[in-house]
Parts: C-alpha cells; structure tokens; sequence
C-alpha cells in the first residue's frame, strides 16, 4: 500500500500534473480572467496573505499574490459569488486593504478604478 503512494505522490509531483511555474513566466498583462487565474494558480509565489473573515460585509474572500514583495495580484470573491483580479497592486495598498475596519469600504476608496481590473 505504501508502494502505491509513494507512486502515486511522484506521479502527481513529476509526471507534468502538478507542474509550477516561476515568476518570471507570468506575462505583464492578461488578456482574460482565465487565462489570469489559471497562470496565478500554478505559479509559486514569494508570498500569499490572506485576508482576515469578517473584514467586508459583501468581500467574501481575498488573496494577495506577490512575486516581489512590491506589486502582486489582488484576488478577491464577493457575497454574489462573482471571483474578480487586480493587477499590479502595490502591497502597501493590500496591506492597509487587510487592516481596514471595512475592507468593502477601503477597496471602493482606494482600489476600485485604480488598479487594472483583468476581464472576464
């Protein structure tokens, strides 16, 4: 039994099913939510935070993605279910998005609008 995972283990790790890529392979612009998140989810990343539950009544969940620890990828899901990306936001900006009383409040303010928005 051991045997069969362990195979099964190496199989996912080097038979090309869990295969990851670098940072320097994300392009500079996408051209459609997909392609976005299917290059964002197999990318190994310096950092991902996460936002605290309860920080917005209507952002469900948010991520931070960053290959630098200067700009990154803002992932974030509303209460409608609807999943949306910004590009390039500085962490500086995901940082106080996180601390916020109201993260809801804080992105209509200061993320909304300023930060490219990857279409669907």
């Amino acid at each position: 039994m051991k045997k069969i995972i362990y195979l099964l283990i190496f199989f996912l790790l080097h038979g090309g099913i869990l295969k990851s890529q670098s940072c320097v392979d994300l392009p500079d612009k996408f051209y459609s939510f997909n392609q976005a998140i299917r290059a964002i989810k197999i990318t190994s990343f310096k950092t991902i935070d996460n936002l605290p539950y309860g920080k917005s009544s209507w952002i469900v969940s948010a991520k931070y993605y960053t290959c630098d620890g200067i700009f990154g990828y803002l992932i974030y899901t509303t209460d409608k279910g609807k999943e949306y990306i910004h590009e390039k936001v500085p962490i500086r900006i995901w940082t106080e998005f996180k601390n916020a009383s109201s993260s809801g409040s804080y992105y209509v303010y200061n993320i909304k609008g300023r930060y490219r928005l990857v279409p669907e």
